[in-house]
């Protein structure tokens, strides 16, 4: 009988992740406690923080919630951080939150008109270089003005629509089709499954254009990352001041990173340059065709309301009338009233994409308020500041780009530039010292976490994405994708502050 309980909670243990992927995080529950008591804290807590990474890079063997989770629930037990503690990192995070809640949400009532609209855009342009160049410069632009996670959010569901159409044709199914079994390539045939992998390659190429062209964008102004504002109102900077100081670092940064995308595309290396099949190109001109030929008076007039909402949307994030996830509510809510959209189950299909990722925040959170409460940065903080001051900018973008890869940038930005205005506070440093460490603590968390998924909410939001899974994009290839330009936008990022700034 115990035998029997036993073989069965280990079949229900993470469901059908692999083996060995169970028992890792099983050695890693019995193995934490040992750590505590024979190392301390610190040494612990570092573990931890390992093991969290470790689950991000398995997402597609597990969803990180789950064993993230289990790690966080020990380090609670294990006194690591206090409940209130991570409390106070969900409130101080709430913002990013409620964006996650209604925001992305938002963005699916949106999704026949982004869907219709990048349909022009990707069948009009024939060349994947142009088109990969857009799809960075777009996501730059918009993240200057708007939200990453939101430009990230719309670049997914138009790529899931885009997807989950020739997969259905492919498979046999008509294209406006239900197939909630878009995942499998069983009902495919060999011919076209060759096809859907360089879909696949093509797609995960314009996505990781995207990603970093937030990154590219995000750097620039005060709204482009929640860090940003922090750093903004700590330095008293308004819109105009802060794009000047960052201009230095930007825009050569921005230039570099187009330059970086033609040549990727060029070159065929680190997976990009993966052109859109023929076949596939024809099932998306189909559908397109066949929309715009049979879409009724209603669809029209819903089709208008969903680019008024848009409107709406990006004005009221541009000009920032409201918290970003109450602008996201908003269009939720003109939407489905002026569509139609009344019924419970049709409003909460549309929250499936957003909760996961929003409850493995509160995970990721937690392992923050882990990293603050055992004050693991702290002794690098005070290292970069007992240096000359003519090597602290450059140091301090180092420090501040290797721990935003691992960490949470706008955790790791609060940290330094409340530790930096400290030491300006008390007389230890000019002005213009201040400014130009400001500087450089925003350009290392912005520019070289683009390294893993884990320094960016965007990166980490595509990841653990519906697209992620169906485009074969893991952890580790994100990694890879991610390099030539953690290489270049570091390099040149790090050489404009300890120069140009």
């Amino acid at each position: 009988m115990l035998t029997s309980f036993a073989s069965s909670f280990g079949r229900n243990f993470l469901g059908n992740s692999p083996n060995w992927y169970k028992q890792a995080i099983i050695i890693f529950l019995l193995i934490n406690p040992a750590v505590l008591i024979a190392f301390g804290a610190k040494t612990a807590s570092w573990l931890l923080v390992a093991e969290f990474i470790f689950t991000l890079a398995m997402a597609l063997k597990c969803y990180p919630l789950q064993a993230g989770g289990l790690l966080v629930v020990e380090a609670i037990l294990m006194q690591l951080a206090t409940p209130d503690a991570v409390y106070k990192e969900l409130v101080h995070n709430f913002p990013v939150l409620l964006l996650l809640i209604f925001m992305v949400t938002g963005i699916h009532f949106l999704q026949d008109l982004l869907l219709a609209v990048f349909s022009k855009v990707l069948l009009g342009i024939r060349s994947k270089t142009l088109l990969s160049v857009i799809f960075c410069a777009l996501a730059a632009f918009l993240s200057a003005f708007l939200d990453a996670l939101t430009v990230t959010a719309v670049v997914i569901s138009v790529a899931v629509g885009f997807y989950s159409v020739y997969h259905k044709v492919a498979s046999g199914k008509r294209a406006n089709e239900n197939d909630p079994n878009i995942s499998s390539d069983n009902e495919i045939p060999a011919l076209d499954r060759e096809h859907l992998e360089e879909f696949r390659a093509f797609l995960r190429s314009l996505l990781m254009h995207a990603a970093v062209g937030t990154a590219l964008g995000g750097v620039a102004t005060l709204v482009g990352e929640p860090q940003n504002l922090l750093i903004g109102k700590q330095m008293g900077w308004d819109f105009g001041t802060f794009f000047l100081h960052m201009m230095p670092v930007s825009i050569p940064v921005l230039a570099a990173g187009l330059i970086t995308c033609v040549i990727l595309e060029r070159t065929h290396w680190f997976g990009y340059g993966a052109k859109l099949p023929k076949p596939v190109r024809q099932v998306l001109a189909d559908f397109a065709q066949s929309q715009a030929k049979n879409r009724t008076a209603q669809q029209v007039a819903a089709l208008w309301v969903q680019a008024s909402a848009a409107l709406i949307l990006i004005i009221g994030l541009a000009f920032h009338i409201a918290e970003v996830g109450l602008i996201g509510l908003l269009v939720i809510i003109l939407v489905s009233a002026l569509n139609g959209i009344t019924a419970e189950h049709r409003i909460g299909n549309a929250f499936q994409d957003a909760m996961p990722f929003t409850a493995l925040l509160v995970v990721f959170f937690a392992v923050v308020a882990v990293i603050q409460e055992q004050h693991l940065f702290t002794p690098i903080i005070h290292w970069v500041l007992s240096l000359p001051t003519d090597q602290q900018p450059s140091m301090l973008y180092i420090a501040n780009g290797l721990l935003s890869a691992i960490s949470d940038n706008v955790f790791v930005a609060t940290i330094y530039i409340t530790e930096v205005e400290k030491a300006f506070a008390a007389g230890s440093m000019t002005r213009e010292h201040f400014e130009w460490l400001a500087i450089s603590i925003n350009a290392g968390t912005n520019l070289p976490s683009v390294a893993t998924p884990n320094g960016q909410a965007a990166f980490l939001f595509l990841l653990t994405s519906a697209i992620a899974p169906l485009v074969r994009l893991s952890y580790g290839r994100m990694v890879w994708m991610a390099l030539p330009y953690t290489v270049i936008m570091g390099l040149l990022g790090w050489f404009a502050v300890s120069h140009w700034a």
